[in-house]
């Protein structure tokens, strides 16, 4: 009961962000800004749709705002997170000038700035309101925050996707930026903590994928294998061909660099029966790396929709990893359990690049609640 009315204080925080957000907006604007209310239907695709390329998320980007309009649009993304959350979100935004510099500030992507703080989408779905079912979407590179409303209580939060590139970088006096650090840091430490025999287990394989395995897809599926990163943009090409040929380019040379044949693949694959090693064979002091680990997602998202791992579940959560364990060479690993799979990857840019994603296979975008509302009010 403590944890519904929770849930609602959390949608009711966010009905009034977006409500404040859409009052401000144009008609014009609002065109944009506003999709077909959720459901478990056809008419709910565009909600379902993700990217964490800089590619077009589809929605209100932060560009085509005015100062107050962006400071309401960033208010009700801050509904959907922690303070950590919205401040590695921040930073990861602001990360879109450091790849700038280091990119040498070249025209990328078929666009005028390819590299842009500006590209980031909000779209809400439906109508908000105490008591309604709506949703929002808050996208752009290395970023997708997916929000669910039903009955005005908060149903979902996945997938939600953070990522880091540069996922090191340089601050003054010797310091670095490592917006998800401790998302690897930890990992690798669980990792590294194994005895040899937990470690061939827990290790799949040698060389860690090109990109995490399950990729954008809206729903997850036995056999899922990485989709190549032409494969993750809105659309099937760009309209200047030359860019679509830097963009193939690119994708076969990631892939290229990590070597992945079919058996490597075959290894790495989604399964519904999870991969690696469970909890129940970890020490106390693992036990509590894994647990840390769990925190660097969970707690994402205001705490009152966190998920709640006793001993028993944590029981059932698998770790796996693949790549060397050393710092700073490419390397993968995968958290999966009841109603969880969480993936990180950092191998592209000489693994200083990192991609990390929290999914809840059963009701990611609130599917599965969906279809329950649907069920009990037809």
């Amino acid at each position: 009961m403590v944890q519904d009315s929770a849930r609602r204080r959390a949608a009711s925080e966010m009905s009034q962000a977006a409500q404040a957000w859409l009052s401000s907006l144009t008609a014009d604007q609002r065109e944009i800004a506003v999709g077909h209310a959720p459901d478990d239907g056809d008419t709910d695709r565009e909600r379902r749709r993700w990217f964490y390329t800089p590619t077009d998320h589809g929605g209100l980007t932060l560009h085509q705002q005015r100062p107050a309009q962006q400071r309401a649009a960033m208010r009700l993304v801050s509904t959907g997170l922690s303070r950590p959350g919205f401040v590695t979100v921040a930073t990861t935004m602001g990360l879109e000038n450091v790849l700038d510099h280091t990119e040498g500030f070249v025209t990328r992507f078929d666009r005028e700035r390819g590299r842009d703080p500006g590209l980031y989408y909000l779209r809400v779905f439906g109508e908000p309101g105490d008591g309604r079912t709506w949703g929002w979407r808050f996208g752009g590179h290395h970023v997708s925050l997916n929000n669910l409303v039903v009955d005005g209580e908060l149903a979902a939060t996945t997938p939600c996707f953070m990522g880091a590139d540069p996922a090191v970088s340089e601050l003054l006096g010797g310091a670095l930026n490592r917006p998800l650090g401790r998302v690897e840091d930890l990992a690798r430490e669980l990792v590294e903590s194994l005895s040899p025999d937990l470690a061939r287990r827990a290790i799949l394989c040698d060389k860690a994928p090109s990109d995490f395995v399950t990729g954008n897809r809206t729903t997850i599926a036995e056999g899922d294998r990485v989709i190549p990163l032409a494969g993750v943009w809105r659309g099937d090409r760009f309209a200047d061909a030359a860019e679509q040929a830097k963009m193939q380019a690119l994708s076969d040379a990631i892939d290229e660099a990590a070597g992945y044949d079919d058996a490597d693949h075959r290894s790495l694959e989604y399964t519904a029966r999870p991969k690696g090693i469970p909890a129940s064979v970890l020490r106390d002091e693992q036990r509590d790396l894994l647990r840390a680990l769990l925190g660097t997602y969970f707690g994402r998202v205001p705490e009152a929709v966190r998920p709640d791992y006793d001993d028993d579940v944590l029981d059932l959560v698998h770790f796996a990893w693949a790549g060397p364990t050393e710092p700073g060479l490419p390397h993968y690993y995968r958290v999966q359990g009841p109603r969880l799979l969480i993936e990180w990857d950092n191998t592209q840019r000489g693994a200083n690049h990192a991609h990390s994603v929290w999914r809840d296979p059963a009701n990611d975008f609130g599917l599965d609640v969906l279809a329950a509302h649907r069920q009990h009010h037809h």
